[in-house]
C-alpha cells in the first residue's frame, strides 16, 4: 500500500486534512498526516506540530506566543522538510498532498523542495493562478488552483480536493513508467548561442552509452541541475554554459543565484566546464534594459531577449568566480577554454567578439587553477567547434569510467 503524506497547518485547515485522509484512504493509500501548524490542532496528525518545530531546532510553544507568522512558517517549514526526509528514509513517503493559503503554500513548498525529483509533490493553494515561482522552485511539484479559499468542506472544494486526493494516489500508485533506465545519466547545460556546442558533445555521449538530460541555462534551469547533481541522480555533468553566472554579477535577469556551478563539486560528481555565454547577460525587451547600462554593447536577440556584452573587467570577475569554484571540488573537474570565443556572438567579426574580454575571463581562470587539482585544456578552437564538444564529452567519459581528473 503507497502512503501518501499529508502536511499542512491543522490549526487552520484541520478540517479539510481531516477529509482528505478519509478520502486517501476510501482510494486504498495509507496516510501520514503532519501538522505544521503552531496553534491547537484542529484533527489528530501522526506527527505533531511540537516534533515538527523540534526538528527545525524550534519550540512550538515560544512560536506561538511569539506571535510572529514569518519566523513561524520559516520555522515550520525547516521542520516539515526534516519529517519528510525522514519518513522517506524510513519508507513511509510515496507522495505528498498539501493545501493551503499563502502560509501554508509557503510551508509545504518548503517541505517538499529537498526530496528527490519523481516523488509526487502536489500542493492545492489560492496562490496557483499568479507567480507560482516561490513555490515550485526548480523540482517537480505540481501546483492545483484551489479556486475558492480553502475555509471548509462545500460543493466546489469538495469536487477540487477530490480530485487532488485522486491525483496524488494515482501518482503514487501508478508503475514506473518504463524507460532506459540502466543508462548512467550525464546533465549538460545550453544556451541558443551554445547550441552547437551540447549538441556535439550530447551525440558522443549518447555513442558512449550515456543519457544526457539538456538544461536551458534561463536560471531556473541552471538551479534544476544543480539540484540534480545534489540529489545523487547524476553520473556526471557537462557544464559548457555558464551564462547564468554573468546574470549573478551584473544583474540580468537569468540568474540561478551565487550557488550556481557548485553541487557537483560539492557532491564529487566528475563535471568538465566551459565558460560558454560569458559574454552575455540577459534582458528583456530593449525597453527593459536598465538605464545605467543604456550606453552598453547591446544586442537585440529577438522581441523578448536583448543581451549585454560582458566588460573586460567582468570577464576577469567571472574567470575568477568559475576557478573558485571549481577548486572547491571534491570531485574530478576539468576545465576547458575556448581561445576562439565562448558563443556564437562571440565569434570572428560577431557583435560580441571581444578578444581582450575573452582573454581576461581565460587568464583570471587558468591563474586561479594554478596549482590546483582542476585539469585545463587550452584549445585553440570557439566553442562551437564540433570538436569542442567531442573533446569535453570523451574527458567526462574518462573522468565517470576511469576516475581520470
Amino acid at each position: 500500500m503507497a502512503t501518501v503524506v499529508l502536511v499542512g497547518t491543522l490549526d487552520t485547515k484541520g478540517l479539510e486534512y481531516a477529509w482528505l485522509r478519509d478520502r486517501l484512504r476510501e482510494l486504498g493509500c495509507d496516510v501520514v498526516l503532519v501538522d505544521a501548524g503552531v496553534g491547537e490542532p484542529r484533527a489528530g496528525a501522526d506527527v505533531g506540530n511540537d516534533e515538527v518545530a523540534r526538528a527545525a531546532g524550534a519550540d512550538v510553544a515560544a512560536l506561538r506566543a511569539a506571535g510572529d507568522r514569518g519566523a513561524a512558517v520559516t520555522a515550520m517549514g525547516e521542520g516539515a522538510a526534516a519529517v519528510l526526509a525522514r519518513l522517506r528514509a524510513e519508507g513511509r513517503l510515496d507522495g505528498v498532498l498539501a493545501v493551503g493559503g499563502s502560509g501554508g503554500s509557503s510551508i509545504a513548498a518548503r517541505a517538499v523542495r529537498d526530496l528527490p525529483v519523481g516523488v509526487p509533490k502536489l500542493i492545492v493553494s489560492t496562490m496557483a493562478s499568479g507567480d507560482v515561482s516561490p513555490y515550485v522552485g526548480a523540482k517537480d511539484v505540481t501546483l492545483m488552483y484551489s479556486v475558492v479559499d480553502i475555509a471548509g468542506i462545500n460543493r466546489l472544494s469538495r469536487v477540487i480536493l477530490g480530485n487532488a486526493a485522486a491525483a496524488v494516489a494515482g501518482m503514487v500508485s501508478a508503475p514506473p513508467a518504463g524507460g532506459e533506465g540502466d543508462r548512467p545519466l550525464v546533465a549538460a547545460s545550453m544556451f541558443g548561442v551554445t547550441t552547437p556546442a551540447v549538441d556535439a558533445a550530447r551525440e558522443r555521449l549518447e555513442e558512449l552509452g550515456y543519457e544526457v538530460l539538456v538544461f536551458h541555462a534561463t536560471g531556473s534551469g541552471g538551479r534544476a541541475l544543480e539540484g540534480l547533481a545534489a540529489g545523487g541522480m547524476l553520473a556526471g555533468v557537462l557544464d559548457l554554459t555558464a551564462t547564468e553566472l554573468a546574470d549573478d554579477l551584473v544583474g540580468g535577469v537569468l540568474s540561478a543565484g551565487p550557488d550556481r556551478l557548485t553541487a557537483a563539486g560539492a557532491h564529487g560528481v566528475p563535471q568538465v566546464v566551459a565558460p560558454g555565454a560569458l559574454d552575455m547577460v540577459n534582458f528583456g525587451p530593449r525597453a527593459s534594459v536598465p538605464p545605467p547600462f543604456a550606453s552598453r554593447l547591446l544586442y537585440v536577440h529577438n522581441p523578448t531577449v536583448t543581451l549585454m556584452r560582458t566588460t573586460e573587467d567582468e570577464m576577469a570577475e567571472l574567470g575568477r568566480r568559475v576557478a573558485a569554484k571549481l577548486r572547491e571540488a571534491r570531485g574530478p573537474a576539468a576545465l576547458f577554454v575556448p581561445r576562439r570565443g565562448v558563443s556564437a556572438l562571440d565569434a570572428p567579426d560577431g557583435a560580441f567578439e571581444d578578444a581582450k574580454a575573452d582573454a581576461a575571463c581565460f587568464t583570471a581562470m587558468t591563474e586561479g587553477l594554478r596549482g590546483s587539482a582542476v585539469a585545463v585544456e587550452d584549445l585553440d578552437l570557439h566553442i562551437n567547434d564540433p570538436a569542442f564538444g567531442r573533446a569535453m564529452a570523451e574527458r567526462l567519459h574518462q573522468m565517470i569510467s576511469g576516475g581520470m581528473r
